[in-house]
């Protein structure tokens, strides 16, 4: 199986708010509600590297989590903002593997970080090669959650499948993504 090895890439944002259903009576996150910041986090870096999940799911190829891993620092609290980075950390045909950060960010760290659509607080990595919107080099804000999930490419039917081979146009793209615009293959 041919693999795709790359430093892992630069993070992508998004930011939201914690609701007052998402904590409980002290104020304080609810754990599960990490792994729904997750998938906000996964499908937003998917958006901007040119890709939806309904796009994909429409031409019959689905992303099931395989796997999920969170270690918590501090407590996300209710009305906090926070953002939710996420980058792809491996790639294959068969396989993708996502790692995530969530911080707690306020003031600068929401107008520099690539958030609501700004410019990325680091805009270029190490080479000069500018990343795309919401893209950026490092994570800001106080860390509060970092975890990574699994998935694997699967037909409607559940069954694994190559993406290479199912949608090459999609693996393509992905891998040009990653290796030019990205510079992380």
């Amino acid at each position: 199986m041919e693999t795709q090895d790359f430093l892992p890439g630069p993070w992508h944002a998004a930011s939201l708010r914690v609701r007052y259903q998402e904590s409980d009576q002290m104020g304080v996150v609810y754990h599960s509600n990490y792994l729904n910041w997750f998938e906000i986090g996964r499908t937003e870096m998917l958006r901007g590297l040119g890709f939806s999940y309904l796009e994909m799911e429409n031409r019959g190829l689905l992303l099931p989590v395989t796997s999920a891993e969170l270690q918590f620092k501090r407590s996300a609290k209710y009305d906090d903002m926070i953002a939710v980075y996420a980058r792809m950390s491996s790639f294959t045909p068969l396989r993708l593997t996502f790692e995530y950060e969530v911080r707690r960010v306020s003031g600068p760290e929401l107008t520099g970080a690539g958030l609501y659509g700004s410019d990325a607080a680091v805009p270029h990595n190490n080479n000069g090669v500018s990343f795309a919107s919401g893209f950026q080099a490092s994570a800001a804000g106080e860390l509060l959650v970092t975890g990574s999930t699994g998935h694997a490419w699967v037909n409607r039917e559940l069954k694994p499948v190559r993406l290479d081979r199912a949608l090459p146009e999609v693996y393509g793209a992905i891998v040009t993504a990653l290796r030019t615009e990205k510079r992380t293959i």
